[in-house]
């Protein structure tokens, strides 16, 4: 799919003509033919926009460059708690601006895209649009391993577990990926004769970069703890076990207590034992005399246990 935008009053509009941003999401074999026969772009680097394996960079050509962006995918329920990145590509021209992506996202989303001056104003943004949206993302999977930790604390089973080793295996990709982020925009800012950035984008840059290194060191401490912890919560749920276990060990043998009698005697004898002559009667004093036998001998297990 191609999208076409032109900047009109500060704001970005879509247009069928005069374009100055062509936008492809996820693009077929002929929108791939139609924008590399029409632009000076790297087929390589054009693949590499839509593979999300690929590490970020930066090239620069005659009358381009060319960025390899790393941004956050779209989280799903069929992902199971895995967060996955995805790549973006950003091909800045003079007075033109292609950017290949995999899914259909609004990348111009958000309060500063309402006031823009240029093709390259719009590249900076796109940048830090994919920054925020790591940032939020960390916020996200805080959040989510708030609420496991606390089923964790109750669970006896490997599915919660599961679920913040998953959450961990996001936080490497993140980390990988940001890190990556934070190379190309150094190498963007020092090459500042070649990108022909502004003054103010200048300034905008080195804003990137410490929203970048802000998300990286964020995303740096969230992976640790959650490695720090994984023995703990794996103690904790053996420790569910051990006490539901002995809990039932308990029971059993409050139960045992009882059957040992009832073994003795015999059902058949219970009103001989009890010395009632109806039946009924004396089955129901013995259930009655079981049970507290029972829990007698569960409670002092318990006190026993405590001391």
């Amino acid at each position: 799919m191609i999208k076409k935008y032109r900047i009109e009053e500060g704001r970005i509009t879509e247009t069928p003509v005069n374009e100055q941003i062509v936008v492809l999401v996820n693009p077929d074999d002929n929108e791939k033919e139609f924008v590399l026969g029409n632009y000076e772009i790297d087929p390589h680097n054009f693949s590499s926009s839509l593979d999300p394996e690929e590490p970020a960079r930066v090239e620069f050509e005659n009358n381009h460059f060319e960025v390899i962006f790393k941004r956050p995918k779209n989280y799903s329920s069929r992902d199971h708690f895995l967060f996955k990145v995805s790549s973006l590509g950003l091909f800045l021209f003079e007075e033109k601006l292609v950017i290949v992506i995999s899914e259909d996202v609004n990348i111009f989303s958000g309060k500063y895209f309402n006031h823009v001056s240029g093709v390259r104003e719009v590249f900076l943004k796109v940048l830090y649009n994919s920054i925020y949206h790591f940032i939020e993302h960390l916020k996200i999977i805080n959040m989510i391993a708030d609420e496991i930790e606390t089923k964790i604390n109750k669970s006896m089973g490997n599915k919660y577990l599961l679920h913040m080793f998953t959450l961990e295996k996001s936080l490497v990709y993140y980390v990988s990926a940001i890190s990556s982020n934070s190379f190309v925009l150094e190498k963007i800012r020092n090459q500042g004769l070649k990108t022909k950035f502004s003054e103010k984008s200048q300034e905008f840059m080195a804003d990137l970069i410490i929203e970048n290194n802000q998300a990286k060191g964020q995303a740096d401490v969230y992976s640790q703890v959650f490695a720090g912890l994984m023995d703990a919560r794996a103690s904790i749920i053996n420790n569910n076990m051990n006490v539901w276990l002995k809990n039932l060990t308990i029971l059993t043998i409050a139960i045992n207590v009882p059957n040992f009698f009832a073994s003795m005697g015999g059902m058949s004898e219970i009103t001989t034992v009890t010395g009632i002559s109806n039946p009924r009667t004396a089955h129901i004093a013995f259930l009655i005399f079981a049970f507290l036998v029972g829990a007698i001998v569960y409670l002092i297990f318990k006190k026993v246990e405590k001391r």
